[in-house]
Order: structure tokens, then C-alpha cells, then sequence
């Protein structure tokens, strides 16, 4: 699906493209020759795609009407889009216990509703051509969960559900499903949940946790990898003419291998240990 493969540049809707994992990729696509179509709801910080030649659109997945207007624009400029990059999407923390239902509602909307809501809108035209490629970002937490991220783990988690399926029901349409899981990246995550761990750390029964959780993710993430390492994965996923169900990437991803021979009462432990204590 390279753009040196067709006489027209191919077309991809790369949505949260106002920071971190969706910039870099509407940056590297570019490079590349891709007709980008940048979608986010900060316009202002998407200025630096549209001056070089990106199509930017607004974007809020928690409502379906801002959805819709973004599909229409996008259908009434290509008929079918060659690549569609579900990159938006956002977590917050917390015990399972406290977190209200109303903000891990939120979260499904975003991660998980408003993501196949938009991609249901723009499929069929896909479908009918018998060719696209449609690349969800998940994360390692699609596959496996730790202390105070259950919710936004349980996002991701129905996320790679049902990308599983719907790589199944598009294969005999030519339509490509894949799943990219990055581990801890250097995307601003960890400042923007900090207020939120603060708050938390002062709970009398959850807050020592909480505590724990903090100062680890700290420590990971100041390990983590640059975003640049993830777009560099989409764009591979993209441009290649087999791609893989699954992609891994960045820092920490390798857990998920590790995690397939360790026992579960194993693995358990070793995370109480270096979360909870």
C-alpha cells in the first residue's frame, strides 16, 4: 500500500493527530506521499500538518454527531479511504472500586464505542472496493491488566476483542484489521493522569497503593520510548502487503511474551510485589 505502488497518493484518516503517537505517524506519512486526513479535537495543534498539505478535521469520538460530520467530509473527498489509523483514545486511573461508573462510561465511548462507531461509518465503501487496511492502537494493557489502570485496561481489552473480530468477518473483503500494542511511551499519559494519582494517594484505604502505582509508572515511563517508535510501526503495518494481526512495540511490550509461560499466581505476585507491596 506504498505510495510509489499507485498513480494517486493513498488516503489514510489518522484520528487523535494532534500530539504524541497520531502526530508522529501524520508526520511520517507524509513524508512518504500519503494523503493525510488529521483528525483531533485541538485544530490549533494540528497546524503544523496542515501546512504541510494535511486535510485537518475536528474530532470528538464521544459524540457521534462530531463523528458523522467527519466521515461525510472524509467520504466527500475520497470514495473509500485506503487506510484508517484509530489512534484516539484516553485513560484514566484509579481502583476499581472508587472510580465512578460515569467516568469509566466515558472511557468505553471513547476507546471503545466511538472508535467502532466512527469505523462502522467509514468501512462500507472499504469493504466494497475489497480493499483497506484498518490499524487500531492498543496497548500492552489490551492484554494484560495492572493495579489502578482496570478500567482503561478493560477499554483496551474489549478493543482487541473486537478488532479479533472484525479481522475475521473483513478478510474475505480484502479489508485488513491490525492491532498495534505499544508499551510505555513518552506521550504526556503520565502527566495528564498525575493529578488524578495525587488526588487518590491521599485515600485512606487505597492511597499507599496508589502511591506505588505512581512511583512505578514514573520510573517506567521515564524509560518509556519515543512516539516516533510507534508511528514508525503503523507506517510498517500499513506499507506492508501481509501484515500482522498483532504489533508490538516500545517499551515494556516484551512483558507480553513474558507473560505467556508464567503462571498466573506467578505473575500475580510479581506485580503485587513491585505495585502494591
Amino acid at each position: 500500500m506504498t505510495a510509489s505502488r499507485s498513480n494517486s497518493r493513498p488516503s489514510v484518516l489518522i484520528t487523535g493527530a494532534s500530539s504524541g503517537i497520531g502526530l508522529a505517524t501524520a508526520h511520517r506519512l507524509l513524508d512518504r506521499g500519503w494523503r493525510v486526513f488529521a483528525a483531533a479535537r485541538r485544530l490549533e495543534a494540528m497546524e503544523s500538518l496542515r501546512c504541510r498539505g494535511a486535510e485537518v478535521l475536528p474530532l470528538d469520538l464521544a459524540d457521534q454527531a462530531s463523528c458523522r460530520q467527519l466521515a461525510d467530509a472524509v467520504s466527500g473527498q475520497v470514495r473509500a479511504l485506503d487506510a484508517l489509523v484509530n489512534n484516539a483514545g484516553y485513560g484514566e486511573t484509579g481502583p476499581v472500586e472508587t472510580m465512578p461508573i460515569e467516568r469509566a462510561r466515558a472511557m468505553f465511548e471513547v476507546n471503545v464505542f466511538g472508535l467502532i462507531g466512527l469505523t462502522q461509518m467509514l468501512l462500507p465503501p472499504m469493504r466494497e472496493r475489497r480493499r483497506g487496511r484498518i490499524v487500531n492502537l492498543s496497548s500492552i494493557a489490551g492484554r494484560f491488566v495492572t493495579p489502578g489502570a482496570g478500567w482503561y485496561g478493560a477499554s483496551k481489552h474489549a478493543l482487541e476483542g473486537i478488532s479479533d473480530a472484525l479481522r475475521l468477518e473483513l478478510h474475505r473483503f480484502g479489508v485488513q484489521v491490525v492491532l498495534v500494542e505499544p508499551g510505555l511511551i513518552r506521550t504526556g499519559f503520565e502527566a495528564v493522569s498525575e493529578a488524578s494519582l495525587q488526588q487518590q494517594s491521599t485515600d485512606p484505604v487505597w492511597g499507599p497503593m496508589m502511591r506505588r502505582v505512581a512511583a512505578s509508572w514514573a520510573e517506567g515511563f521515564r524509560r518509556g520510548s519515543s512516539p516516533e517508535l510507534v508511528a514508525s510501526t503503523i507506517v510498517s503495518a500499513l506499507e506492508t502487503s501481509s501484515p500482522k494481526p498483532r504489533y508490538r512495540c516500545g517499551s515494556e511490550s516484551e512483558v507480553l511474551v513474558l507473560q505467556r509461560f508464567i503462571p498466573a499466581q506467578l505473575w500475580d505476585a510479581l506485580v503485587r510485589q513491585r505495585m502494591i507491596g
